[in-house]
Order: structure tokens, then sequence, then C-alpha cells
């Protein structure tokens, strides 16, 4: 078994494919004509969205994320955290937590996006 894609519930999901578009330079794979479901490219993995609206449809009850209450986090790995935390923050995403060297060696700084997601930005493991 492998791990195919991570969805979150947001209100517009072209919104949501334009922000990590324009923050975290990732591109769209896929959105579906009815805006209600989109994929991004980010590996063997994909990251994708659900709007809420269709969640309701299908008798679900989907929860708004808490940054400050986090139950779970999109950890995107990139060389130079402190450049890729400026470009997110360019694009409209709120600073959670500057830049910060860990002791096991990696670099980690947090924003949260427009729907309130938690996003880690971090250097690879050991490097």
């Amino acid at each position: 078994m492998q791990l195919g894609y991570t969805i979150f519930y947001v209100d517009h999901v072209a919104a949501s494919l334009d922000f990590y578009r324009a923050a975290f330079g990732l591109e769209t794979r896929f959105l579906h004509e009815s805006g209600d479901f989109g994929e991004l490219e980010t590996g063997a993995t994909a990251l994708a969205f659900s709007s809420r609206r269709l969640m309701t449809q299908l008798g679900k009850n989907p929860g708004r994320p808490d940054p400050a209450a986090p139950c779970n986090e999109i950890a995107l790995v990139t060389p130079d955290v402190g450049a890729a935390l400026a470009r997110a923050l360019a694009a409209g995403a709120r600073l959670v937590q500057d830049v910060e060297h860990m002791p096991w060696g990696q670099s980690v700084a947090y924003v949260a996006d427009p729907d309130g997601f938690l996003v880690e930005i971090c250097s690879p493991m050991g490097g």
C-alpha cells in the first residue's frame, strides 16, 4: 500500500490551489470542472483539496482548522527555508513561527495558509 494523497477541506478549492502555486511553487495537477476538488503536484503523493460544500453534500461535517491548536500540518521540504518563508508571506501566508534551527540539524518555520491550515517549511532531515 502507498499514500496517494492527503485532502484538506476548504471553502474555495481554486483559491487554495492558486495560493499554493504562488506561495510554494506547486503546480495544479487536476481541478474538477465543478471546482469542488483539485490536486497539486508534490511528487509521488498529491496534496488535494475538496470543498466543504461537497463534503456536506456527501453527509460529512468538515471542521475548520485552527493553527493555534492544529491537529495536522502540511510539511514542505526545501533547502532554503528563509527564502521559502519570505515567498509564502508575500503570497498571503500568516507567520506562525519564524525560522528556527533545531538540535537535530533541521531548519523549520511555520505559516498558516489563508484557510487556516498549518504549513511547516523545513529543510531536509539530516541536512
